[in-house]
């Protein structure tokens, strides 16, 4: 007798997976070794930047006062004392009418309240003694880069979560984060399903296809932060399949499996779930591609069971375990950016449920365009070589024209992310 199943609405489906959500925990690595990590502390600024005034000119630091009278027919001249280099502390204290020569970046000396550029000074000696003067009045604090102006002490400058990219690696660095504390990967088991599945090496065979949904799940694993293990692939046969998994599930945090996930005669992952206990949370969807997607909880594991179709498969990954990946790696707000953009392509369709179609954004006269990535079926592949997002076209629609305004689903936006139903 063939299961009838209920579908659920997507945001409800959503929902469901992150109510189980799994903490993430943390490890120390090398600053050397953070890259593309997520940050599990935040990045608090240990000193302030700069540390000390300085100049931003390479010219010569005094007393502002000292020039209230000087104008281009009383030009006002300063005994230079000093020659201070970037890294190096001034020695002598600025009095009346004495200067200090100043490169860019040197601390400011005590007395000095700004700094004259070169081009507007003129240098000269008298009786071996060297001296600067200047045309023009100058005003306190004119020319000097203020101690904290840029970062107070004890600011907090990046969250936790945050992708550690150049530019935070840089900050780390700034602060002495020799070592830094980031989210632990999660670890997310990969298992294929079916008979029919060959290895990448292998020839074509009459009736198979190859495997190519563990390596675009592996690849997505890694796009979202986690670590993957690929762990095989399944016979359509029960008690091997059961032993693989439940095995597998000693070793991931999270596991996945691709394909056998429908009602025929040979789909056993709804036996499976039963026999390991695991509670299914869901086992419809009411979306295109992939309706059949279900998930399962057992115990503080997640169990996915993505469509064997790889276009299905794929939009089953990036709605459902995405999410709870971000979540593991700390970020507060861990699904996909949504944006509004003007459909190119007719998409003539029609739309029982929520259809997410592949899609790629270009971009003219400051207008979001949103194009179809290729054929939209649930087996295709050649489609998600091009998508760079996900169309949302809502479900009771009969199609759409070019012109019409869509909501985009971004892939590639990790720093920047909205809730899926915001």
């Amino acid at each position: 007798m063939v299961e009838v199943r209920k579908p659920i609405p997507v945001e409800e489906a959503v929902h469901q997976v992150m109510n189980h959500r799994i903490e993430g925990s943390e490890e120390v690595v090398l600053l050397h070794h953070s890259d593309n990590r997520r940050l599990a502390e935040s990045v608090v600024a240990k000193h302030p930047v700069p540390s000390f005034d300085k100049s931003p000119y390479d010219g010569f630091a005094f007393r502002s006062e000292d020039t209230i009278d000087a104008s281009l027919d009383n030009p006002v001249s300063f005994e230079v004392i000093e020659h201070i280099g970037a890294g190096q502390v001034p020695t002598k204290v600025i009095h009346k009418n004495q200067a200090i020569r100043i490169m860019t970046g040197a601390q400011i000396p005590e007395g000095a309240d700004c700094v004259a550029m070169f081009e507007i000074c003129r240098t000269f000696k008298e009786n071996g003694i060297d001296f600067m003067s200047i045309k023009r009045k100058m005003r306190p604090d004119q020319n000097i880069i203020k101690e904290g102006s840029e970062v107070t002490n004890g600011e907090t400058l990046v969250k936790v979560g945050a992708l550690i990219n150049p530019g935070v690696k840089a900050l780390l660095a700034t602060f002495g984060y020799h070592k830094v504390t980031v989210a632990k990967k999660p670890v997310v088991g990969v298992i294929a399903t079916g008979t029919e599945l060959l290895d990448v090496e292998e020839e074509l065979q009459p009736g198979k296809i190859r495997n190519s949904n563990a390596y675009m799940i592996a690849s997505q694993i890694i796009r979202a932060g986690g670590e993957y293990n690929y762990l095989g692939k399944l016979a359509d046969e029960f008690d091997s399949s059961y032993q693989t998994i439940k095995k597998a599930l000693d070793e991931v945090d999270i596991l996945i499996t691709t394909g056998g996930v429908s009602v025929g005669d040979f789909d056993l992952m709804p036996a499976i779930y039963e026999k390991l206990g695991a509670d299914v949370l869901f086992n419809k969807v009411a979306m295109r591609p992939g309706s059949v997607t279900t998930v399962a909880v057992r115990g503080n594991q997640l169990l996915f069971g993505l469509s064997g179709n790889p276009s299905a498969c794929y939009v089953g990954f990036e709605l459902f375990v995405r999410p709870i990946l971000h979540h593991m790696l700390f970020s507060d707000n861990p699904y996909l950016k949504r944006i509004k953009a003007t459909l190119v392509d007719p998409f003539p369709k029609p739309n029982p449920f929520t259809r997410f179609v592949r899609s790629y954004v270009s971009y003219e006269n400051k207008e979001v365009l949103a194009h179809l990535a290729g054929m939209d079926k649930s087996n295709v592949v050649s489609s998600l070589a091009h998508t760079t997002g996900l169309m949302v076209l809502p479900g009771g629609t009969r199609g759409f024209e070019p012109g019409t305004d869509v909501e985009l689903l971004l892939l590639n936006e990790a720093d920047t992310q909205r809730e899926f139903n915001s």
